[in-house]
C-alpha cells in the first residue's frame, strides 16, 4: 500500500471516528476498534481538560494569588463530586457496555435511566451544602478569612452548580458504554466552547455585564456545562442513536438501581479515596502560603490538561473490555487492554519530555509571582516523572472497572493513597523539612507503585469471571 493510500485511509478512519457511526466493537480488528473508540474519547477528555486551564488562565490575569488559591482549594473539594460522578459514570459504562455486548439494548436503556436518577439524588445533597456552607468549606481547607470574604462566591457557584458536573460525566458514561463516544465528545465541545467565550466576559466584565472576578469564572463554567447537558439530554431522547430514553424505560427500577450502586460503589470508592488524598495534599501545601498554593494549582491544572486525554484511551479500553466480556470474548478483552495501555504509554512519554523541556515557559503563562512560578515548575517536573508507569496504570484500572471488578482498583487506591501517599507526603514536607517538593514527590512515587501493582494483579485474570 502506497504512502498516499495509507494517509487517505487514516483520514477516512479519523473522520469515521469523529462522526460516530454505530459499530460492533466486539468483532472489529482490535487496533481499529481502539482507534474508533479512543479518538472521540481522547478529544472528549481533551475538551474536559480545557476546563482545567481556561479558568485558571483568565483568573491569573487578575494578578491575585488569593483568587488562584481559591480555585485550588475549591477544586480539592470538588474532587469529591468528580469522584462520585466518575464512579457512577464507570458503573453506568460497565453495565451498559455489558448489556450492549449481549445485544440487549432495552436493558441497556433501563440501566442508563437508573444511573441518571442516582446522579440527580446526589446532586441535590451537594447543592444544599454549597448554598449554606460554602464559606465553611473554604475555611476547612485552610483558606484565610480575607480569601473567604472576597472569593466565597466562586465556591458557592461551583458547589450549587454541581448538577452540570455530575450529569456531564454520568450521561457521557452511558454514551461510552453504548459505543457512542462521539456524542460524549460533542457535548464537551459545546460546553468548553461556551466557557471560553463566557469566562472573560464574566471575569472582567463587558458592557452591561459587571466584572465579577473569580466568581465570574464559576458562573461561566456552570453555564457552559449546563448547555452541554442539554445537548446530551436531546440526543438521549431523540431516538436517533443506539440508546434512547422514553417513557417505557424511564420507570424507576429499584433492583437496577441497587445493582448499579453495587457496581459503582467500587468505582466511587476509588475516586473518593483519591480525591480525599488530594484534599489532604492540598491542606499540606496550604500551610506554605497562598503563593505556594497558587503555583501548585497552576501545575496541577496543566497536569490534568495532559492526563485527561490519556483517560480517553483508558475509557476506550473500559468499553472494549465490557463489551467483549458481554460477547463472550475474554481473551480479546485482555488484548484490547494491553494494546491501549501501550499506546497510552507512548503518548505520556512524549508529554513528559515536553514538560521537562518547557516547564518554565508553560507555568509562566499563568503566573509571574516568583514563589508561585518556582513551585509550579518543580511540581510539573516531579509529578510528570511518574507518567510512564501511570500510563499503564490508568488503562488497567479502567479495564478492571469496565469488567465490573471495581474492588481491585479500590483496594489498590486505598493502600496507595491513604497508607502510603498521605503519610509519605507529610513525612517529607513537614518532618524531614523538604517542603512542598515532598508533596510533589509523594504524588509521583505513589502513582508509579500503584500502577505496578495494578499490572501484576491484572495479569492473574480473575476480572474475566466477574458477573454484573
Amino acid at each position: 500500500m502506497s504512502l498516499t493510500t495509507r494517509i487517505k485511509s487514516f483520514f477516512k478512519l479519523l473522520g469515521q471516528a469523529l462522526h460516530g457511526e454505530d459499530q460492533d466493537y466486539t468483532s472489529l480488528n482490535i487496533n481499529r476498534a481502539i482507534f474508533l473508540l479512543s479518538i472521540p474519547m481522547i478529544v472528549e477528555m481533551g475538551m474536559e481538560s480545557l476546563f482545567a486551564v481556561v479558568d485558571i488562565y483568565f483568573v491569573s490575569r487578575l494578578g491575585d494569588n488569593d483568587a488562584l488559591a481559591t480555585i485550588g482549594l475549591t477544586e480539592s473539594v470538588l474532587a469529591v463530586i468528580y469522584s462520585m460522578a466518575m464512579g457512577l459514570s464507570m458503573g453506568a459504562t460497565a453495565m451498559v457496555a455489558r448489556r450492549v455486548g449481549e445485544k440487549d439494548i432495552p436493558a441497556a436503556e433501563v440501566a442508563g435511566a437508573q444511573a441518571i436518577y442516582i446522579g440527580l439524588g446526589f446532586s441535590v445533597l451537594v447543592t444544599i451544602i454549597g448554598a449554606f456552607f460554602a464559606d465553611d468549606v473554604l475555611r476547612m481547607m485552610g483558606g484565610s478569612e480575607e480569601l473567604i470574604r472576597r472569593n466565597v462566591g466562586y465556591t458557592r457557584w461551583m458547589l450549587c452548580g454541581n448538577l452540570t458536573i455530575v450529569m456531564l460525566f454520568l450521561i457521557n458514561g452511558v454514551f461510552r458504554g453504548a459505543g457512542s463516544a462521539s456524542l460524549a465528545m460533542r457535548s464537551l465541545w459545546l460546553a468548553i466552547g461556551l466557557n471560553i467565550i463566557l469566562a472573560p466576559l464574566f471575569i472582567f466584565g463587558l458592557g452591561p455585564i459587571p466584572a465579577m472576578g473569580v466568581t465570574g469564572a464559576a458562573i461561566a463554567t456552570t453555564l457552559g456545562r449546563g448547555c452541554g447537558v442539554l445537548f446530551q439530554v436531546y440526543h438521549l431522547t431523540s431516538g436517533k442513536r443506539t440508546l434512547t430514553l422514553h417513557r417505557a424505560n424511564m420507570a424507576v427500577r429499584t433492583d437496577i438501581i441497587g445493582r448499579l450502586l453495587k457496581v459503582s460503589a467500587g468505582s466511587v470508592g476509588q475516586f473518593l479515596i483519591a480525591s480525599a488524598s488530594w484534599m489532604f495534599l492540598s491542606r499540606i501545601v496550604a500551610s506554605f502560603g497562598s503563593a505556594t498554593v497558587a503555583g501548585y494549582t497552576v501545575a496541577m491544572r496543566v497536569i490534568i490538561f495532559a492526563i485527561l486525554p490519556a483517560w480517553g484511551m483508558a475509557n476506550a479500553a473500559a468499553t472494549l473490555v465490557g463489551q467483549n466480556l458481554g460477547a463472550g470474548h475474554p481473551d480479546r478483552a485482555e488484548q484490547s487492554a494491553w494494546r491501549a495501555a501501550f499506546l497510552n504509554m507512548v503518548f505520556l512519554a512524549f508529554v513528559t519530555i515536553v514538560f521537562f523541556g518547557l516547564a518554565d515557559k508553560i507555568v509562566s503563562i499563568f503566573t509571574t509571582d516568583p514563589v508561585a512560578l518556582e513551585n509550579g515548575i518543580v511540581c510539573l517536573k516531579v509529578v510528570s516523572l511518574g507518567y510512564i508507569f501511570y500510563a499503564y496504570g490508568m488503562v488497567i484500572a479502567q479495564s478492571f472497572n469496565g469488567a465490573g471488578d471495581t474492588r481491585t482498583p479500590t483496594f489498590i487506591n486505598l493502600v496507595g493513597f491513604w497508607l502510603f501517599q498521605i503519610p509519605f507526603a507529610y513525612l517529607m514536607a513537614n518532618v524531614l523539612k523538604v517542603g512542598p517538593v515532598g508533596v510533589y514527590s509523594a504524588i509521583s512515587v505513589a502513582e508509579s507503585l500503584m500502577a505496578i501493582a495494578a499490572i501484576i494483579i491484572f495479569r492473574r485474570g480473575k476480572w474475566k469471571t466477574v458477573q454484573i
